[in-house]
């Protein structure tokens, strides 16, 4: 192999390894979806939360009020 040949293998080399080192976008999209599920389920937990005392109160003025 010509030493041009050897220099392009050499920058496609260097280039995998700083690709497959560089975990830092992957990181980043993890917490993106991690932060979005735990929005999701926040909402979810108030709704029924919501839903729940509403339904609460609802049974309390039922009963003071035939």
């Amino acid at each position: 192999m010509s030493d041009d040949g050897m220099t392009v293998m050499k920058k496609i080399n260097n280039e995998l390894i700083q690709f497959f080192c560089n975990a830092e976008g992957l990181t980043t999209i993890e917490y993106a979806v991690a932060g979005t599920l735990i929005g999701l389920a926040v909402v979810a937990a108030f709704t029924q939360l919501g839903n729940a005392v509403g339904n609460s109160i609802n049974a309390i003025e039922n009963i003071i009020e035939p």
